[in-house]
């Protein structure tokens, strides 16, 4: 059972939310609250697979949230839901460590989809976002997109190889079967993989294959 903890300071939608979820076969909500400082204190001693989190919230913000919840517990994976989308937020997103990023304004069943994703792959990147993130690229302080990146961090071809797979919303055991190596291998490739692009997660290295020329969007 995937146990999901919901922080939304709106009570409507969080518990409208909470409903829908538990329609998601194999997932529950574990805990809610409008207070993102209460449930920092709370996941000190629970554990959650998964933390949706709100941007817009009183006393502590979802970026504040996210960073102080990564020192906390980094295993626990978050997904950001918000209507915001500006190139701004989606940037201070990567940098505050979140894995996944779902609009508001998305039809509720993708929801389950990206849980799961975010779960199994580490990531979920939403297709509506895909301008908004290409503007954030530039925003970083690219005038354009820099086909050397790649050649400076010196990645592999394997560990190319596993970024698009990953791009691909492909699982660290889908990818493993597809390469012939153990998903035990592919975790440390994406580890690797993380620590020489210096990301946070996995969002930041489809990120920086973004920048380098090594996936393109239309290819997500």
């Amino acid at each position: 059972m995937i146990k999901i903890a919901l922080v939304d300071d709106h009570q409507l939608f969080r518990k409208s939310l909470s409903l829908l979820i538990s329609t998601f076969d194999g997932m529950q909500v574990s805990y809610d609250t409008d207070n993102g400082l209460a449930f920092l204190d709370v996941a000190k001693n629970t554990f959650f697979d998964i933390l949706i989190l709100d941007i817009q919230m009183p006393k502590l913000d979802g970026y504040e949230v996210c960073k102080r919840l990564k020192m906390i517990n980094p295993k626990i994976k978050i997904l950001i839901v918000s209507q915001l989308t500006s190139k701004e937020v989606v940037h201070q997103i990567m940098e505050c460590g979140a894995n996944g990023f779902f609009t508001k304004n998305s039809p509720p069943e993708l929801l389950e989809q990206a849980i799961k994703s975010v779960i199994e792959k580490d990531y979920y990147f939403d297709m509506e976002l895909a301008a908004v993130v290409r503007e954030a690229i530039l925003w970083e302080g690219k005038n354009d997109l820099n086909t050397s990146l790649a050649d400076e961090i010196n990645l592999t071809s394997r560990e190319i190889e596993i970024v698009k797979m990953v791009s691909l919303e492909m699982s660290s055991k889908e990818i493993g079967e597809a390469l012939f190596i153990s998903k035990r291998t592919v975790e440390k490739h994406r580890i690797r993989i993380m620590e020489k692009t210096s990301s946070k997660n996995f969002i930041g290295v489809v990120l920086f294959a973004l920048r380098a020329n090594l996936i393109h969007l239309e290819e997500l």
